[in-house]
C-alpha cells in the first residue's frame, strides 16, 4: 500500500557550533561542547584526547540541568 500523504518540508536551522573531535585519525568520534562533561573531554569511543573545533550543525538546545565541567 502506498502512502500518498505529503508533509511539508521544514527548513532545518543550522549554526556554526563548537565541538570536540577525536584526535585519533581512525576514530570518527565527536561531541558538541555544550554536551561535554569536562573542559577537556576524552573520546568516549577510543579514549583518545579530543581537540576543539567547529562544525555546521542543526541547532539543538541542551535542556538538562546545568552541570559544572571539571
Amino acid at each position: 500500500m502506498y502512502n500518498s500523504r505529503k508533509k511539508p518540508l521544514e527548513d532545518v536551522v543550522t549554526e556554526l557550533t563548537v565541538i570536540w573531535a577525536c584526535s585519533n585519525e581512525n576514530c570518527m568520534g565527536w561531541m558538541r561542547d555544550n554536551f561535554a562533561f569536562s573542559t577537556t573531554p576524552v573520546c568516549p569511543q577510543c579514549k583518545s584526547a579530543m581537540v576543539k573545533g567547529e562544525k555546521l550543525l542543526p541547532v539543538v538546545e541542551n535542556t538538562s540541568p546545568s552541570q559544572s565541567k571539571e
